[in-house]
């Protein structure tokens, strides 16, 4: 059996589904993202030593609250990302999922304020060198992939006065909800009060402005609005 065969089922066994590795890429590539996975298992044990689910943890990779940062199997903290899970619900990572490179979680906007929280489904994507900022509450549902340098803001300023500074009047909090099976595009916006559909696909560079974008749409423009439906039943229009 060559190398892509025996790494295609180690890893469909710690996946606990299919995982098809092609038998193009040689056996040296293959032997050092092994060993990059298994220095990442090693940093997983010294970092969380008292944890059930130990996760691989990249290079530089930054941690606050981790007390409040709970992993389920396999999940995979990528180089120099930051987890800072001081919130009321902490940070909650399903099975397989994965933070990309240089990504963020900050679930504390100030000291004024005890953040909601950060919940993932299980095998979720999130992107590289994304920003996922959480005071308001994010949850993401299973199987969702999220594209590179995406951003989400569960968090408002309010500024109806306009004698007083934006800064001293305080924010708001909706919170982002972002269902399963879902797809969102490189550079996309997210911003508070969001709520995406199951199975929802939104385009790279797209802004999700606060509102209910029902399942199975195609979103994308700025404000983004329904280009087209997956399902053929449906219709066009504009989301909101």
């Amino acid at each position: 059996m060559d190398a892509s065969a025996l790494l295609s089922r180690l890893v469909s066994r710690l996946k606990g589904r299919s995982y098809e590795i092609d038998p193009r890429i040689d056996a040296r590539y293959l032997g050092v993202v092994t060993l990059e996975r298994a220095m990442m298992k090693l940093r997983g044990f010294y970092r969380f030593p008292l944890h059930a689910n130990r996760p691989f943890v990249g290079r530089g990779v930054g941690l606050r609250a981790r007390h409040l940062l709970r992993c389920g199997p396999g999940v995979t903290l990528g180089d120099h990302s930051r987890v800072d899970a001081m919130s009321d619900k902490g940070v909650t990572l399903g099975a397989g999922t994965s933070l990309g490179r240089n990504s963020r979680i900050e679930c504390i906007g100030n000291l004024r304020f005890l953040g909601v929280g950060f919940t993932a489904g299980d095998n979720v994507g999130l992107g590289t060198d994304c920003l996922y900022g959480a005071a308001g509450g994010i949850t993401i549902g299973d199987d969702t992939i999220i594209g590179n340098f995406v951003s989400m803001h569960s968090e408002g300023h309010n500024y109806d006065d306009p004698d007083v500074p934006i800064r001293d009047q305080g924010v708001s909090h909706q919170g982002i909800r972002i269902g399963r099976g879902c797809w969102i595009g490189s550079k996309a916006t997210v911003l508070d009060g969001v709520t995406l559909g199951d199975g929802s696909i939104v385009a790279a560079g797209a802004v999700l402005t606060a509102g209910a974008y029902p399942a199975n749409g195609i979103y994308g423009g700025v404000p983004a609005r329904l280009l087209k439906s997956r399902d053929p039943r449906e219709g066009t229009g504009t989301a909101g």
